[in-house]
């Protein structure tokens, strides 16, 4: 595979070359052999994967330095320029089907944006995000994977969790590192140039599947849409998978429209769009129900910055659009999940067509899904949306909600697969009301014929207990038996 590396073309604007840290005895604790062969790195041995991903040694025909990206923004909605990478950075980049591919790490040292953090990830952290990334794949999210941990032998302070701790470098495999704050640093600082160089920098390497027009003001028009749409994609599936970020700021927003590091995350235990992910979200800014309006929030601020690079960009439409997207897109994944498919008569059978092909499928692969946005610009989404089976849809989502919020002790995740079964395999469930049945019932098919097999796969979540669980089996015995099992 050729080895491209665009991110030199964007220049010391942008990145600062730096360094790895110096670490001890690092022990190899996770190897994505999956995505090494994606990335023609899986005849690499244990040693030689160690020296790359352990003691930072550049790839063959890469980056001969790491580079740590330079960005401001919006932490809790309020800006913050002292940011940047305080303990990752960009280690190499790939080029594959024309689609960008980067191994970027986490916990890997200081840098000049490290502030006063010491540049580390505790091993918990670490496993975390393996969890996460992983369970999310599964739910067909377009998310970066966990591609490689190794332990090493310092001891970390943190004040918020049992100290010292173990401590780990991660490397993530993603779509590249440009945020929604890359470009708010450029208009920070007055630099309409450097704004429609990431614009450029983005079309080419995150939608190139996009015919890339001349003029910068349609180039902007059409990042920015392409951008909504992936983001309105992107929170959707957060919303049928059950899942809570818990810390939405800009610099968190990848223009790929990919998700990416995860901290404070949880998975709901049950319904509550009250729900929060991280303890200092006192004021629940990014709870679960408010996840929708935080993206469109940062997609705001990112139309901000478009605005003063072109002023006669038209970028009128976020509102509207991005809760119509979201909307279908909820929709769309939410009955992909419970395996049905809507009905719909003659006259609307290619609006249905169109509208059960906007999500990917569930359970089937772990590749790298990529939203083509040609395809998906091509959904009619205000026809789908006023469409008399799309709201018969609409009414099947709100008893749905309506019946676990009235009974918190239903597990999130178990709702879907209560409903899975019923219309599999006959088997009555307590979750769900009389109303909300017949409405299935009557208004929808079996999208595939699943095994039981194929059923039991979704028996699953991730809720905060199990997580602990399977931390202190690693942390009290070096057990990662249950963690293993789990990546199965």
């Amino acid at each position: 595979m050729t080895r491209i590396l665009p991110i030199l073309d964007l220049g010391d604007d942008f990145y600062t070359p730096v360094e790895g840290g110096n670490y001890t005895d690092p022990v190899l604790r996770h190897r994505n052999q999956q995505q090494a062969i994606f990335l023609g790195l899986d005849q690499l041995s244990d040693t030689e994967w160690l020296s790359h991903f352990g003691k930072f040694i550049p790839l063959e025909h890469n980056l001969k330095q790491p580079l740590a990206m330079k960005y401001h923004g919006h932490q809790f909605q309020n800006y913050n320029p002292d940011l940047g990478d305080g303990r990752g950075f960009v280690f190499a980049q790939f080029l594959k089907n024309r689609h960008l591919f980067e191994l970027g790490t986490k916990g890997s040292g200081r840098t000049p944006y490290s502030r006063r953090g010491d540049g580390r990830l505790t091993l918990k952290g670490a496993v975390r995000e393996l969890l996460a990334t992983d369970y999310l794949a599964k739910q067909r999210v377009l998310t970066s994977h966990t591609f490689s941990i190794v332990e090493t032998a310092e001891k970390l302070i943190r004040h918020d969790e049992p100290s010292p701790t173990r401590s780990a470098i991660l490397f993530r495999l993603s779509r590249g590192h440009i945020r929604i704050g890359n470009f708010q640093r450029a208009l920070f600082f007055k630099h309409p140039e450097n704004i429609l160089k990431l614009v450029d920098y983005s079309l080419k390497n995150f939608y190139p599947e996009l015919l890339i027009p001349d003029s910068p003001k349609e180039k902007i028009e059409l990042l920015f849409k392409s951008v909504t749409l992936r983001l309105a994609d992107l929170c959707a599936s957060y919303m049928v998978a059950g899942f809570v970020h818990g810390v939405l700021n800009t610099d968190n927003m990848n223009i790929s429209g990919e998700s990416f590091d995860y901290g404070p995350y949880r998975f709901l235990p049950h319904y509550d769009p009250y729900f929060t992910a991280a303890y200092f979200d006192q004021e629940g800014l990014y709870s679960f129900g408010r996840q929708p309006p935080s993206f469109l929030w940062n997609l705001a601020q990112l139309k901000g910055v478009f605005n003063f690079a072109e002023p006669l960009a038209d970028l009128s439409k976020l509102n509207d659009e991005f809760a119509m997207q979201f909307n279908v897109f909820f929709t769309s994944r939410f009955f992909k999940k419970l395996n049905l498919k809507l009905n719909s008569d003659a006259t609307e059978t290619s609006l249905n067509t169109a509208f059960q092909s906007l999500s990917p499928s569930y359970y089937h692969s772990f590749e790298m899904p990529v939203l083509d946005i040609n395809k998906i610009s091509a959904v009619p989404f205000l026809e789908i949306s006023q469409a008399l089976f799309f709201s018969n849809a609409q009414k099947i989502i709100e008893n749905f909600f309506q019946d676990l919020y009235q009974n918190k002790n239903r597990d999130f995740e178990t709702a879907f697969l209560e409903i899975v079964n019923w219309a599999q395999r006959q088997k009555p469930t307590s979750y769900f009301s009389s109303e909300t049945l017949k409405l299935i019932s009557e208004n929808t098919s079996s999208l595939d014929k699943l095994t039981d097999q194929q059923i039991e796969t979704r028996n699953q979540n991730l809720v905060i207990d199990k997580i602990e669980a399977i931390w202190d089996q690693i942390d009290q015995n070096d057990d990662w038996t249950e963690l293993n099992r789990r990546l199965s």
